[in-house]
């Protein structure tokens, strides 16, 4: 794609519509989907997925096992790395430049210049798209929250799917675990199944008392389906069996689980998707940018310390960190290597949750702000790093992180070549992701 685009225009004019980015709330699409003649309600079969973390994960696990088992997917995710066509996947093709302009004029006209937030007016453009094009499933993924999400207008999903609840966008959703769980249980809709992913036992109070209340069968992780690691195989196992499947291509051992809440959604929801070729399949072909994946080549990697490993990932919260964090500890054991981590996040994120549990295990920290976005500095950044108990410095941007970092090792030639994590937002992994391209 070219660098600016007519698309990109459209979407900046619709950002002006609503004076707040994010205001949750449903009655604002309601009305602009019933003025397009309801495309929600013409939808292939939707698998509906919520949570805090791993859902993304969850949906590329969807999506690599249905697209193995030859069936036509649509897919809808948020936010995007580098271009906006990445939210919207038709029938298992990134939605055209041409497509997507008409799509979001349309949705525009129809609108009549009244307030309607971002996120609102281009999830209704994505479900007019995924209404005019043949698929055997949508999945379709919440962008915040669950019961006053965009998304939530889909009124008879085929599942909806809760993947791990932990604490983020408590501006919006509280700051009460139960409050942000029972928010994300919004979804949960009448005798329509619910997969529920790993949680903390208050998350899973609140979830499993919704879907009681409305009739709706329930497999938890850890209860009715589970997974793990034996002999450098995953091995999942419910009530219709045991499987054994290669590891996800997906590194790190949460993906085990992300994959596992995958399986299970297929099994408890239309076992005809769920061909153990198919899972196996996908379990090895999924591909989700940005996500503990190793950067091989780019004007990053050329500055990068001689023999470094460089990896990224848009983790952003303490319980992704927490799973980095396992993720980097397990290539540690396989192949020790002094850690050293790029970081920069959103300033309305918890920075000192993020960064605790890399506290031992991390070398050296180098801080960056987040180009565009409303970020910590990295000299605020690199505070709070040093006081999480973190050796830091501040860099003016990614290149001059990169460039410490190479004369850091350079000063160290007793150890071996340092494994680099970029990490802390999936803007700045977007920004990673264009620039080194």
């Amino acid at each position: 794609m070219t660098a600016a685009l007519k698309s990109d225009a459209i979407l900046e004019r619709l950002s002006r519509l609503h004076p707040n980015k994010i205001e949750l709330g449903l009655e604002r699409i309601g009305r602009l989907l019933a003025a397009l003649g309801h495309p929600e309600r013409v939808l292939p079969p939707v698998i509906h997925v919520a949570g805090t973390n791993g859902k993304g994960s969850v949906c590329a696990f969807l999506r690599a096992m249905l697209e193995a088992h030859g069936l036509k997917v649509h897919v809808y995710t948020s936010p995007h790395l580098v271009w906006f066509h990445e939210r919207i996947r038709l029938a298992g093709k990134l939605i055209s430049e041409e497509e997507l302009q008409y799509t979001l004029e349309e949705c525009e006209r129809f609108n009549e210049g009244q307030p309607i937030t971002y996120f609102e007016i281009t999830t209704a453009a994505a479900l007019l798209a995924f209404s005019r094009h043949k698929a055997d499933a949508l999945i379709l993924e919440v962008g915040l929250g669950g019961k006053y999400d965009a998304t939530n207008v889909v009124a008879h999903p085929k599942a909806t799917v809760i993947t791990p609840v932990g604490f983020d966008h408590m501006e919006y959703l509280g700051h009460s675990l139960a409050g942000i769980a029972a928010e994300k249980a919004g979804i949960i809709k009448s005798r329509v199944p619910v997969i529920v992913g790993p949680q903390e036992d208050v998350a899973r109070d609140v979830i499993l008392r919704r879907a009681d209340a409305l009739s709706a069968p329930v497999a938890a992780f850890g209860q009715d389906f589970f997974a793990h690691q034996e002999h450098g195989r995953m091995v999942f196992q419910d009530d219709d069996g045991l499987l054994d499947l290669p590891l996800p291509r997906l590194v790190g051992r949460h993906q085990i689980e992300n994959a596992a809440v995958a399986i299970e959604t297929l099994r408890r929801t239309a076992a005809e998707w769920a061909g153990e070729t198919a899972i196996e399949q996908g379990v090895r072909s999924v591909d989700w940018p940005a996500r503990l994946q190793r950067l091989s080549r780019g004007p990053l990697i050329e500055a990068a310390p001689k023999g470094a490993e460089v990896w990224l990932d848009g983790g952003h919260n303490p319980h992704c960190a927490a799973a980095l964090a396992r993720a980097v500890a397990d290539l540690e054991e396989r192949a020790e290597k002094p850690l050293y981590l790029i970081c920069g996040m959103l300033a309305s994120k918890d920075a000192p949750g993020f960064l605790a549990p890399f506290r031992g295990l991390v070398r050296h920290v180098v801080t960056v702000s987040v180009p565009g976005e409303a970020s910590f500095g990295s000299g605020a950044l690199y505070d709070l790093a040093r006081k999480a108990g973190l050796d830091a410095a501040p860099a003016e941007d990614l290149e001059d992180a990169m460039l410490q970092l190479s004369a850091w090792a350079r000063a160290r030639t007793h150890e071996p070549p340092p494994r680099i994590l970029i990490c802390g937002s999936l803007y700045l992994a977007g920004t990673v992701l264009a620039r080194n391209s």
